[in-house]
């Protein structure tokens, strides 16, 4: 059973989130100040977090700051704005997703499982496709970990999904739209401008960590492997 952490100020929506978590046979874990989500992050054993933006003492974006020095743990911000500005801030800083309120209690469930689905282990039995390799970049989905000369990066449960579906065909322009359905399940609308946040997200990633740039724009169409690397692919 999937433990999911609920961060928010209002019961109500405490209430309505733990009743769909209940339903889809996970169970909540919730509080509503941001200092007693940080105690439980640490103190509990949790597959995710549910993190409201507009906390009264610690804002959800300090929160996932303060989370992201030492944790990948998934996180999907909800918040009462739906200023593009704050989704893709939200995402920079190492949001999973950003769902606005009010907001429908299946399509918050059917965003869990997507981003739980990604973090999951995978049961595929054949071994020589358990780890993607183009030069010195290399994903492990078995572990769910990217390394790129060795050095680990930090990759949201969102940004492995995508450099995964990037780098199992390398040779191919994605759009943003098969991008989408890549990361987040066929049947869920995300914004355009969410998925290039999650690419420019990981292109800061990689560049932090001396990598090239490893997603090439394809102006119109959509993005692909750089073609350095696809050409070392293995």
């Amino acid at each position: 059973m999937h433990r999911i952490l609920v961060v928010d100020d209002e019961p109500h929506i405490r209430d309505v989130i733990s009743f769909a978590l209940e339903r889809a046979a996970m169970k909540a874990i919730t509080v509503g100040r941001g200092a007693d989500a940080l105690t439980a992050f640490r103190r509990d054993e949790v597959d995710l977090i549910v993190l409201d933006v507009g906390l009264p003492d610690i804002d959800g974006l300090e929160i996932c700051r303060q989370i992201r020095k030492t944790s990948s743990l998934p996180i999907l911000f909800l918040s009462a704005r739906d200023e593009e500005i704050d989704r893709i801030l939200g995402l920079e800083i190492g949001g999973d997703d950003y769902v606005t309120k009010p907001f429908s209690p299946r399509e918050l469930v059917a965003r869990i499982k997507t981003i739980l689905k990604r973090t999951g282990n995978t049961s595929s039995g054949d071994l020589r496709d358990e780890t993607l390799r183009a030069g010195e970049l290399r994903l492990d989905r078995a572990g769910r970990s990217i390394a790129f000369k060795g050095n680990a990066i930090a990759a949201t449960a969102i940004e492995f999904a995508i450099v995964e579906t990037l780098l199992a065909r390398s040779s191919m322009v994605f759009t943003r739209d098969q991008l989408m359905e890549a990361a987040y399940g066929a049947g869920t609308y995300v914004a355009d401008r969410t998925i290039d946040s999650h690419i420019r997200n990981i292109r800061a990633k990689f560049a932090s960590a001396g990598a090239p740039e490893i997603i090439t724009t394809v102006h119109g169409v959509g993005f692909r492997l750089s073609s350095e690397l696809a050409r070392e692919k293995s």
